[in-house]
């Protein structure tokens, strides 16, 4: 079975959205040339705002390709908007599936399809207070090698100034911005595209963690160099990882008072 979508709701997005975001935003891109315009391919991108989607999705389709998006099963209860997703393609990501490469399928069938996929390598928006990209998951790297769909790494910078993710770190430049939608004044959108991650060294190999691990290494190294050239900044040498910062912060928790209780080693 093919990736199913409806060519109709399809226009009427781009009818519809297109005139709005270039009413809404300025544009700053670099490298659309990077997409390719046919074929399935993986666009993989830094995550700062709520809002970068659209503003990705505006990139891609002026790049030529329809934008094809993982999507929370949560989103696909509303009726609407289950129509509009379902119409134009989106792919439903069932989260609390025990099994990736399952979870994984519909996105797989896609890029065989020929479709442009849209992922976020980090899951999330950063938590990272600077607002640089986090350490990925592996499934980017799952799909494009069991596929071998192109990876083309993607940076954006400026979402985060139209609508600040409400969850992000409060120190920092995270910290500093101001929450809610500011479209005034309007907000320039920075993106850039780059030529598709060389992940030769690792074709043919098992899907294992090693390789996968590494894999996802030079998808984010490849786009914290562009969002680097985005912001005209030197990036973190190591990479913001969420899952270890909540890991140190739920040991604190647990054990910081009672090691805190604990009597010195000299009685005191």
């Amino acid at each position: 079975m093919g990736h199913a979508y409806s060519p109709g709701w399809r226009k009427l997005t781009i009818v519809i959205l297109r005139p709005l975001l270039f009413g809404l935003l300025k544009r700053d891109w670099r490298g659309r040339g990077n997409v390719p315009g046919d074929g399935g391919v993986i666009i993989a991108a830094n995550h700062i705002s709520e809002a970068d989607p659209l503003a990705l999705a505006h990139f891609v389709s002026a790049s030529g390709r329809y934008p094809v998006y993982l999507a929370k099963s949560t989103l696909f209860d509303v009726r609407f908007i289950r129509s509009v997703l379902r119409g134009t393609g989106q792919i439903p990501v069932y989260r609390d599936h025990e099994d990736a490469a399952l979870v994984l399928k519909d996105a797989e069938q896609a890029l065989r399809d020929g479709e442009c996929l849209v992922v976020y390598p980090e899951g999330s928006c950063t938590r990272d207070p600077e607002l640089w990209p986090m350490t990925g998951q592996t499934g980017v790297a799952r799909l494009a090698l069991k596929t071998g769909a192109k990876v083309v790494p993607v940076a954006n910078w400026g979402a985060h100034e139209l609508m600040p993710y409400t969850k992000a770190e409060r120190t920092g430049l995270a910290g500093s911005l101001k929450k809610g939608f500011h479209p005034f004044p309007r907000k320039t959108m920075k993106v850039a595209a780059g030529p598709p991650v060389d992940l030769s060294a690792y074709e043919g190999k098992p899907l294992g963690r090693e390789t996968l691990r590494a894999a996802t290494g030079d998808i984010m190294a490849a786009i914290t160099g562009l969002l680097a050239g985005l912001r005209g900044q030197e990036p973190p040498k190591d990479r913001y990882d969420h899952h270890q910062v909540l890991e140190e912060r739920r040991s604190a928790a647990a054990f910081g008072p009672a090691e805190a209780a604990k009597p010195k080693a000299d009685g005191s």
